[in-house]
């Protein structure tokens, strides 16, 4: 018999969830704008908008918000922080920042100039828009198999070396600044690189002269499907394990919202002291001080403490679990989802959910609406919407996977609540006919998933048509 496990935690405090009965949720949506972003987190009964600061922290981090060192310059806390990244991820040198974009706007001002290109592996939102915002093109060098949500490979994060030395050849090396290689791979499903494929590209880049940067938000799980699914390093710990994988880089930016286990902060770290020099004096116009780069320092040393934590085996074993409880739940009854389960969330393919809806009826926003009005679970769109628009054309960039996620927050929800959101995506997927297509009616010029609005597209200005949804009170 196979035996069951539970949280390695146990649960000290805990905070009310309001469940809005079907009317309230609907009125509720329809002041969003039928915008997930745009509810009020006091309506959401179960919370799977994203996995970004929603971390709840240890006893030990707590403790550490009290030992905090508030001092303007020179704070005890940032030491412990730089020790912390230094050891765990090997980086000579450490930037701290509010979040992970702020490390993001750092490099992309460093490094990029008019007319460069950035190669990565699939787009990131906020990286993409610093990296446009300072004259770069962005070019997708993931393997082809990363846009097909059906396709179970080990490593879907994996860049194509064909596809990157064909830029290098056909740009010039002289005009790719660094590869950006997010491990892992969040718009692919939360799907993960190799270590070989790191070694790799980090081999054709150093003969290139080119600095390969990660996106290291979510390392620890990266690093997780590298110890499962790697010939040779079943036996190894995630910490060795993440250390092997960070030397085959010149820097990362981290947000550390996620795999730091915190609710705010983040580093821009790297080996080149010209680049940190720089780095260093760039943020104080944005950030702050060099030694707290806009962060309190009990944040600075909850982060620290939670880097420590991170490593932990089991921690990251039950993580990755909880989100695969999820997903292999949904896979049973027939939901399409992206294969396999990623790290950090469960991907629903909106367009094979809802092949009524073409494209530029946004299925994935009206799927993560009607998930709302349905249960009251918060999730959020990965699709069109966030795909923005071609700079250049001002046409709707359509990325070939139109994505719903389902985002697990750490150590915040049991199996329980996983089961209730199960019940929710699956009984929407029994009346998928009848969820309505939605058309954007405010469009900000820039992110525009976070602040756009919508309204149904049906004749009865109803998102769903037959008002048949979960009795859920």
């Amino acid at each position: 018999m196979k035996r069951r496990t539970a949280e390695p935690y146990k649960i000290k405090a805990v905070e009310p969830l309001k469940m809005l009965n079907e009317q309230e949720r609907k009125e509720a949506l329809k002041k969003a704008g039928y915008n997930t972003f745009l509810i009020n987190s006091e309506d959401v009964y179960i919370d799977l908008l994203t996995d970004s600061g929603t971390t709840a922290m240890s006893d030990r981090q707590w403790g550490t918000l009290m030992t905090g060192d508030e001092a303007y310059a020179g704070s005890k806390s940032w030491y412990k922080l730089e020790q912390a990244v230094k050891e765990i991820y090997g980086y000579n040198f450490v930037i701290p920042t509010h979040q992970g974009r702020g490390a993001e706007n750092l490099l992309s001002q460093m490094k990029i100039k008019e007319g460069d290109y950035v190669p990565g592996n699939m787009y990131f939102t906020t990286t993409r828009a610093h990296q446009e915002l300072n004259g770069a093109t962005f070019v997708d060098i993931i393997i082809d198999e990363a846009h097909d949500s059906l396709y179970d490979h080990p490593f879907k994060g994996n860049v194509d070396l064909s596809k990157l030395e064909s830029l290098i050849h056909e740009v010039g090396a002289e005009k790719i600044p660094y590869v950006c290689i997010a491990v892992t791979v969040n718009l692919a499903g939360g799907q993960p690189v190799s270590m070989k494929n790191m070694r790799d590209v980090y081999e054709l880049c150093q003969k290139h002269g080119i600095d390969v940067m990660y996106d290291a938000t979510r390392c620890v799980e990266n690093a997780f499907f590298i110890q499962e699914r790697e010939e040779g390093y079943t036996d190894k710990s995630i910490k060795d394990i993440l250390k092997e994988m960070f030397s085959y880089s010149d820097g990362c930016t981290m947000s550390g919202k996620k795999d730091c286990l915190v609710n705010t902060g983040g580093f821009l770290a790297m080996n080149d002291e010209k680049l940190y020099t720089r780095a260093r004096e760039l943020v104080v116009l944005y950030e702050g001080m060099p030694s707290y780069g806009g962060l309190a320092g009990r944040d600075m040393e909850a982060m620290a403490q939670g880097i420590y934590e991170s490593i932990d085996d089991n921690y990251i074993k039950h993580r990755i679990h909880q989100v695969r409880y999820l997903g292999e739940q949904l896979i049973e009854a027939g939901i399409p989802v992206v294969k396999p389960i990623g790290g950090h969330a469960v991907f629903l393919d909106a367009r094979e959910f809802l092949p009524h809806l073409k494209h530029e009826e946004l299925p994935a926003q009206s799927l993560a609406a009607a998930l709302y009005l349905d249960s009251g679970v918060r999730s959020m769109e990965r699709g069109i919407v966030s795909g923005g628009r071609n700079k250049v054309t001002g046409e709707n960039n359509k990325p070939k996977l139109e994505l719903v996620r389902l985002t697990i927050p750490r150590r915040v929800y049991t199996n329980n609540h996983m089961d209730v959101v199960a019940d929710s995506v699956i009984s929407l997927y029994e009346k998928r006919d009848q969820i309505s297509g939605l058309k954007m009616t405010y469009e900000p010029p820039t992110l525009r998933f976070f602040n756009a609005r919508f309204e149904p597209l049906s004749p009865s200005g109803e998102l769903m048509t037959n008002e048949t949804s979960s009795t859920t009170t």
